[in-house]
């Protein structure tokens, strides 16, 4: 059989068109048929027809039960979410807002095994410019800090072992910021959610949340007033005291003296 001789998809029987065909261990798959496959899947090439098959049937089996799903509660930050029926006790993981149409894996939680999360950390060092225009440290030295907050969840099924997903990245922002902590407290609330008993979920980490998508329910709201001219002009130093929506801090003038945001209006 030559290269460019025509292959048929073991799966549905049509035509495979010029680099559309997907290899399985004893067959060959089409692009629309791979497709169809869960989005977590990623041993196709190992896989045999009657496999992929198998998981074909289950795919569809899945979005028929998507009708019936009914999220009570949503985790997440900007990107991927998790979506939990707490009544029927099962979730999905998307970053499709219009999720209805994109078949996302039904998920019983108690297929989840465990929950990890994690925080990864990179620093780089702040230079300034001495007198001939070298740059040189700070005294003491200063730094800037990035943060990714990576979520796996190690699950019992036939086409995933686990999912991995973040959710956030390149996060700049330090250890104390009210966005470090919202981000953290995002994934103890899944932990908390997906496996009950095992994981707590404090006070502290629930107003870490809230303040959290309060920030970004403000932060959206000024985004569009500035859009439209409407933005409000900064409010005068009248010593009150406020903490930074960004990062926490305790301030009085009428920018963070920590971060520069602008104070709130209260």
């Amino acid at each position: 059989m030559g290269l460019f001789d025509k292959k048929v998809c073991d799966v549905c029987g049509n035509e495979i068109k010029l680099l559309g065909n997907r290899k399985l261990s004893d067959g060959n798959l089409c692009k629309d048929c791979a497709k169809k496959l869960s989005p977590w899947f990623s041993e196709r090439r190992s896989s045999t027809v009657s496999e992929i098959k198998d998981q074909l049937a289950y795919r569809e089996d899945n979005e028929n039960k998507l009708a019936d799903f009914k999220p009570t509660v949503t985790i997440g930050g900007d990107g991927v979410k998790i979506h939990i029926d707490e009544d029927a006790k099962t979730f999905i993981v998307t970053r499709s807002s219009n999720w209805q149409k994109t078949n996302p894996d039904l998920i019983e939680i108690s297929q989840v095994k465990d929950v990890h999360l994690e925080i990864s950390e990179e620093r780089e060092e702040e230079f300034q410019e001495d007198e001939d225009g070298k740059a040189v440290s700070y005294n003491p030295p200063k730094f800037t800090y990035e943060y990714d907050f990576e979520v796996q969840l190690d699950i019992d099924s036939p086409y995933y072992p686990e999912i991995s997903f973040d959710l956030a990245d390149e996060v700049e922002t330090t250890k104390d910021s009210a966005v470090y902590k919202y981000y953290e407290a995002l994934g103890r609330q899944i932990q908390y959610k997906l496996i009950q008993g095992k994981y707590p979920f404090t006070m502290a980490m629930r107003e870490a949340v809230k303040e959290g998508l309060d920030a970004a329910i403000k932060k959206d709201e000024e985004a569009a007033a500035k859009e439209e001219g409407e933005a409000d002009q900064a409010p005068a130093n009248d010593g009150t005291r406020w903490f930074c929506p960004n990062c926490g801090t305790e301030s009085y003038g009428n920018f963070c003296v920590k971060c520069g945001n602008k104070k709130p209006i209260m």
